[in-house]
């Protein structure tokens, strides 16, 4: 039934067919293509013609829609402008946040990942928060046309990281309106791909796609909660587990900076994403690893990679494993360690996994034998020596400075190779 304000009928969507006499259709812009036609996202459409949906196209290259019909805007006889009516505002504000599609028809990251590659090719729906918004990439294609595109890291309770990459300026842009670990998405008809680079399932927003910023809906705000709740306990202060077994050539870091100068890298590092990698020649000036052992060793899910609970279960509420055992634990070193020079202490730097383990000379099992004697002589083996440390410097917003520091390499630094190179540095 048509609706009428201030004197001006509009014909709902569902009441169009081909022989609407000069419609008129206010409504909210849920997804659009590249070319710029609307300058807002209320607009008001006049005098369009309305036609029959050409299936195999729709269905190809244009997002689902629950109408038979679409409108045809014409520059000499159709208008488009700004809806600037606030009763019509206020009905159609909440539209935004209702997925086009069914709110309970979508795949889970851990869903997607396990399937593989027989999901290969297809158009699915996925609900998920978003972990983080990458930088916009610029590149030029072989026959110089210049593009872009935008990396997006989703998680949920299946899964800690999923990666989804935007191509056009349009989706790219709604990106930059997320908030990391705080927005949900429910995104309609994404492709999903099996990328043989990154050995990995992904997805790919494209012209079909429709994505709603956190939908108002039961499933969307039980992941919001656990989205929350996962951060608060530090579920994802890690590296992102799809650069954790990186493997980074230490050769090709040649940086070498002083303890301040590293501050002032972080400094002017807070809110980017950029990666910054040196050498520290410094004294380990704080190191606990003959405190409670709970405090060095983080448990995690073997399946699912989440943590363990205090009370010996996966985190994870939907975790495919369910019950835990000892084979379906993963231990590994995670402390914090401060570094300090004659410019300075870097406080909290993380030293994890296998780089602890080569940092100690032990393995978790074989330190977890050591007596308290042993694990104090250990510690005081590093805290009289200067050492040669690999950092990489990564982008925080929960950190103090803004910026993670973690430990890539750390070894006492041989004494003339230390001289030589702070005295080439200007250090005395």
């Amino acid at each position: 039934m048509a609706f009428s304000t201030s004197g001006q009928s509009f014909v709902p969507i569902s009441d169009l067919h081909p022989n609407s006499a000069r419609p008129s259709v206010a409504g909210m812009v849920i997804g659009k293509i590249d070319a710029k036609g609307f300058p807002d996202r209320k607009i008001v459409i006049e005098n369009p013609l309305v036609q029959p949906k050409d299936s195999e196209k729709e269905e190809r290259f244009s997002p689902s829609t629950s109408s038979s019909y679409r409108l045809l805007v014409s520059e000499n006889f159709s208008t488009v402008r700004s809806c600037c009516n606030p009763e019509i505002e206020t009905k159609l504000l909440s539209l935004l946040h209702l997925p086009i599609k069914d709110p309970q028809d979508y795949y889970s990251l851990g869903d997607i990942v396990h399937n593989g590659q027989s999901l290969n090719g297809n158009f699915i729906n996925i609900l998920a928060a978003v972990r983080s918004v990458g930088e916009l990439k610029y590149f030029t294609t072989a026959d110089r046309r210049k593009g872009q595109r935008c990396e997006i890291k989703l998680f949920d309770e299946t899964v800690p990281s999923f990666l989804m990459v935007c191509w056009d300026n349009e989706s790219m842009q709604l990106a930059q309106t997320w908030i990391p670990r705080e927005t949900v998405l429910f995104i309609a008809d994404v492709r999903v791909n099996y990328d043989g680079f990154r050995n990995c399932m992904t997805s790919t927003v494209n012209s079909k796609t429709i994505i709603t910023t956190n939908p108002d809906t039961k499933e969307a705000n039980l992941l919001f909660s656990f989205a929350k709740e996962y951060t608060e306990i530090g579920g994802l202060d890690d590296d992102d587990p799809e650069q954790a077994n990186e493997v980074i050539n230490l050769h090709s870091i040649v940086d070498v900076f002083t303890v301040q100068q590293i501050k002032n890298k972080a400094k002017d590092n807070v809110g980017k994403s950029d990666l910054i990698y040196g050498i520290v020649y410094a004294y380990i000036t704080l190191l606990h690893i003959d405190s409670d052992v709970s405090k060095l060793i983080r448990s995690r899910c073997a399946r699912c990679k989440y943590m363990i609970g205090t009370s010996g279960e996966c985190t994870n509420t939907s975790c495919p494993d369910g019950s835990m055992n000892s084979t379906s634990i993963i231990t590994s070193f995670d402390f914090w360690v401060d570094l300090s020079d004659h410019t300075g202490t870097l406080q909290s730097c993380n030293l994890v996994g296998s780089t602890a383990e080569k940092t100690l000379g032990y393995t978790v099992d074989e330190f977890c034998s050591l007596t308290e004697q042993q694990k104090t002589s250990l510690k005081w083996s590093f805290l009289l020596e200067r050492c040669k440390i690999y950092l990489k410097l990564i982008a925080a917003g929960n950190a103090r400075s803004g910026v993670r520091v973690n430990l890539l390499s750390c070894k006492v630094a041989d004494p003339e190779e230390a001289s030589q190179t702070l005295s080439a540095m200007g250090i005395c």
